[in-house]
């Protein structure tokens, strides 16, 4: 079990022998078992939310949301029961640490102090490196001391030895050995920073910075032309990765603080939901508010976290708002039973008239018709577990028999229209081989046959309609031109021809309107013209020249009126689709 083994580990590190070894492992431990506290409590929040949608197991459910906190209680207690045990033991060690520490910045104190007079006053080579040889060994021998001294303390101590080996010259090859190698240490120590940084997991970055940053002052001094470069590049890396983790914690607290304020306005929206409780007076505006306050719910849930004081303190004000909401509800509707009673009914008479249309076949006012009782039939309401399923079992089975039938009577008329296309293709290919004879007459008897069986073969697939009429209409008007007419023959013929080919169209109906309402568009410019010619023949005078300008409107009036007669016909000619 989970629980159990948070317990046995941080048992088991607090009776290491060295608590401080183990320290990060117990931080670890109980980050985690604070998330693990967290998400339980959050299971028991959602627990309790769902126990209000089903009123018949809540009192079961909430006892045992109430026994599973009082078992996380338990659980805390325990945990930092002995966490405590593992502080204490803890502190012993780093007051043992501390005093140790305290004793060692004692002797390192006099050491510098020692060293400080070799720098200044012994001027014994020999005596000098021995003095500096016997301090070096003993500094080494001397264990930590105090984090907030040591940077001062090291300070000092590397500034003597810097002076030492300045002093003396004879070891200057040495110095400047061991300044390139540290050099060269610190590079090395820049170039994990910059990997460091592009690490994304911010716990380790922030243990692996620490012993970097060790590890930079625990090496020596470098050549003084490199020191200023290296040490701006260090703090870069440093400052860069501390804006990152800085940025991640700035982020989180931005985050529950941004969760926190989402819920808030989720509360606001469930206390104005709540507020209409006394004002509902229907099945159908229960049902309505209800499902916003579960939708409200379920947002809520889907929400992280916020601060865990302003989270806790929120949840107890949006629980009593839904619990107040519910049982208003509960007392409202009483026996609830009496009201899925009724809802039950309407939908068997729903049922009666959707099974008194599953044969019929008028398939799309039918469809309709269905349609429309399936809307009814959600905006009726839900009838209760005992009657629901078993009625829209039925409702459905009438719906899916006529909707079946649909589907095998459109089946069936997409094969007819599969036939005839290739009926049209074959005609198709009988026209462009066609040649036409001498005889106009024949020619012009075949051509309108060709168009009457194009026509009569019926419809074609939606996808096909328009390339294969395209194909058609281009293989006919080429045989229609090859003919030698007069050109009122021609207009007479091609426009009947053309009327001939529309009916073979798939929006033949479109397609004529729009020739009418062109012709009567021309009749109307005509007779517009007409009627200005009209009015101008009343300004001419009774001269020879006149005469002839009279003459000239006159004739134009005339063949006006022989174009108005002319697309009259034309309209008698198309039919009335």
């Amino acid at each position: 079990m989970e629980e159990l083994n948070f317990l046995e580990q941080l048992k088991a590190y607090t009776e290491n022998e060295n608590v401080l070894s183990v320290s990060r492992d117990v931080n670890e431990l109980r980050s985690k078992f604070e998330d693990y506290i967290l998400e339980e409590e959050r299971k028991v929040q959602v627990a309790e939310l769902e126990a209000k949608d089903s009123p018949e197991t809540e009192t079961e459910a909430l006892e045992t949301a109430k026994v599973r906190t009082s078992e996380i209680a338990q659980m805390k207690d325990a945990f930092y029961d002995i966490y405590q045990v593992y502080k204490e033991k803890k502190k012993a060690i780093l007051d043992e640490k501390n005093a140790s520490e305290a004793k060692n910045l004692s002797e390192k104190t006099a050491l510098v102090k020692r060293l400080q007079e070799v720098v200044t006053s012994e001027e014994n080579i020999g005596a000098a490196f021995g003095s500096l040889k016997e301090i070096q060994e003993k500094w080494k021998e001397i264990g930590d001391i105090p984090r907030d001294k040591r940077d001062a303390v090291q300070k000092e101590y590397s500034h003597l030895l810097d002076d030492f080996f300045y002093n003396i010259k004879i070891y200057k090859e040495l110095k400047d050995h061991d300044f390139h190698r540290n050099a060269q240490l610190k590079k090395g120590l820049i170039e994990q920073l910059k990997e460091l940084s592009k690490q994304d997991k911010i716990k380790d970055v922030e243990v692996q910075l620490k012993k970097l940053q060790n590890d930079w002052n625990d090496i020596g001094p470098v050549p003084n032309e490199d020191w200023e470069t290296l040490k701006e590049a260090f703090w870069t890396e440093v400052r860069s990765i501390y804006n990152k983790v800085n940025r991640f914690y700035d982020d989180r607290r931005a985050k529950l603080q941004a969760n926190l304020e989402a819920k808030k306005v989720l509360l606001e929206q469930t206390k104005e939901l709540v507020a209409q409780k006394d004002e509902l007076d229907s099945v159908k505006s229960w049902d309505a508010v209800t499902k916003k306050i579960i939708a409200v719910q379920a947002e809520w849930k889907a929400v992280g976290f916020g601060p865990k004081k302003e989270n806790d303190a929120i949840w107890k004000e949006f629980r009593v708002c839904c619990d107040e909401f519910f049982d208003k509800k509960k007392d409202f509707f009483g026996d609830v039973q009496e009201v899925y009673d009724k809802i039950a009914e309407k939908k068997k008479e729903i049922i009666e008239r959707a099974k008194a249309l599953r044969e019929s076949t008028e398939w799309r006012d039918t469809a309709a018709k269905l349609k429309q009782m399936q809307s009814q039939w959600k905006s009726v309401g839900h009838a209760g577990v005992k009657y629901e399923q078993k009625l829209w079992k039925e409702f459905r089975g009438a719906c899916d028999a006529f909707f079946s039938a649909r589907e095998k009577h459109f089946n069936a008329k997409d094969a007819q229209n599969e036939d005839n296309l290739k009926l049209k293709q074959g005609l198709l290919k009988t026209i462009e081989a066609y040649k036409p004879s001498e005889d106009k007459k024949e020619v012009l008897a075949e051509l309108k046959r060709f168009s009457t069986e194009f026509s009569a073969i019926g419809h074609v697939p939606m996808k096909k309609k328009d390339a294969i009429f395209s194909a058609y209409k281009k293989a006919m008007d080429a045989h229609y031109k090859s003919i030698k007419l007069s050109q009122a023959e021609q207009e007479s013929i091609f426009f009947e021809a053309k009327i001939d080919m529309l009916k073979g169209s798939p929006n033949a109906h479109r397609q004529f309107d729009d020739m009418k309402f062109d012709l009567r568009k021309a009749i109307d410019k005509y007779q517009k013209e007409i009627s200005q010619l009209e009015n101008n023949l009343g300004f001419f005078a009774n001269s020879k020249g006149a005469d002839a300008l009279k003459k000239d409107v006159e004739k134009k009036v005339d063949f006006a009126k022989d174009k108005i007669e002319a697309i009259k016909k034309q309209l008698r000619m198309i039919p009335n689709e």
